[in-house]
């Protein structure tokens, strides 16, 4: 068993806790994330051969016990299908795209099902679609991609995920996935056996420096633009605020103390187009999210980003992405 859990390695650090070794499930959902699901086991494999014993020790499910084929392509073989868990269990559920599919009935009370006998669940990149069919999530603190965000909001209208790299309320354990994993399961180390061995993951890891929970997955606007202009920072957190909304340039310009001519030249300086097709994109950015991860029908994805009519939609959405949204829609069409 320990030729399993511990791989051979030159550094080394003493842990002198004498417990039990830590039990870890993954459960790997149909495309899941290859780099969350890594980052995620890489710092246990760490752990223990820094250690040189078993400290954590794994086991890799899928629904069916079938091999799992991940978002690159990638097919991964498990351990076994879902199957009762240990006691003191950490189980985490490793998603990716299309998760509103993968994430399945079944998963989601057998998911359910581990948290009622004291066992604690978590979501690697979307698995947190998981957590929420089996009911886990309400009132609680937790995240997922960023991306997956506008769809998991329609999806799941009374959730409310927070954009940070990961989040620990008492046994619901979540983060974003890629290298957010890493800082997730750095703590679950350090947790367990002590700063110096988490510090010492760090390093082997090439991670630079531990991230705490609340750290924004994403860059700041200003960066993301590469300019520090907070009128026109202002102008687009106001859109991106409520992209259904009518905004009136010339009302918000007043509100901001400044002239809708001013803002449409930053918008051209700094963005290089004009408020009114900035927004639109954002419009369709949303548009296209909500059309691959929701099962929602065109006219309401139209509605729900700000379109007026279903027709000026398709036909915007045409001339940004050269598709039909039709054509992304989750939705299977009707038999003839």
């Amino acid at each position: 068993m320990t030729a399993n859990f511990v791989a051979k390695g030159v550094a080394h650090v003493p842990v002198a806790s004498l417990d039990q070794p830590v039990p870890v499930t993954f459960v790997l959902l149909d495309n899941f994330s290859l780099i969350a699901f890594s980052s995620a086991i890489e710092p246990l494999r760490i752990a223990n051969q820094l250690a040189g014993r078993v400290l954590f020790e794994w086991t890799v499910l899928s629904e069916d016990g079938s091999a799992v084929t991940c978002s690159n392509g990638l097919i991964v073989r498990v351990d076994g299908p879902l199957a009762e868990t240990r006691p003191r269990s950490l189980v985490f559920v490793c998603g990716g795209v299309l998760p509103e599919r993968s994430a399945s009935r079944r998963v989601a009370d057998w998911l359910r099902a581990q948290w009622r006998s004291g066992r604690t669940v978590g979501g690697l990149c979307t698995g947190a679609y998981a957590l929420a069919k089996a009911g886990l999530l309400q009132g609680r603190r937790f995240t997922l991609h960023w991306e997956n965000l506008p769809p998991f909001a329609a999806t799941f209208p009374t959730l409310k995920p927070l954009e940070q790299l990961y989040c620990m309320d008492e046994r619901i354990l979540t983060c974003a996935g890629g290298a957010a994993a890493t800082d997730l399961f750095i703590e679950i180390v350090s947790r367990n056996h002590g700063s110096r061995l988490g510090d010492a993951v760090l390093k082997m890891c090439l991670h630079g420096q531990q991230r705490p929970a609340h750290l924004q997955q994403r860059m700041s606007l200003s960066s993301t633009l590469g300019v520090r202009n907070p009128l026109l920072v202002s102008v687009i957190r106001t859109f991106e605020s409520d992209l259904v909304a009518d905004i009136d340039l010339s009302e918000l310009a007043d509100r901001l103390g400044t002239s809708r001519r001013h803002i449409e030249r930053m918008f051209l300086r700094y963005v290089g187009t004009s408020p009114k097709r900035y927004l639109r994109q954002l419009r369709l950015e949303r548009a296209r999210a909500l059309l691959t991860e929701t099962d929602m029908p065109v006219h309401a994805v139209a509605e729900a980003c700000g379109f007026t009519s279903p027709n000026s939609f398709a036909k915007s959405f045409r001339q940004h992405y050269g598709v039909a949204p039709r054509h992304m829609t989750n939705i299977a069409p009707a038999s003839a």
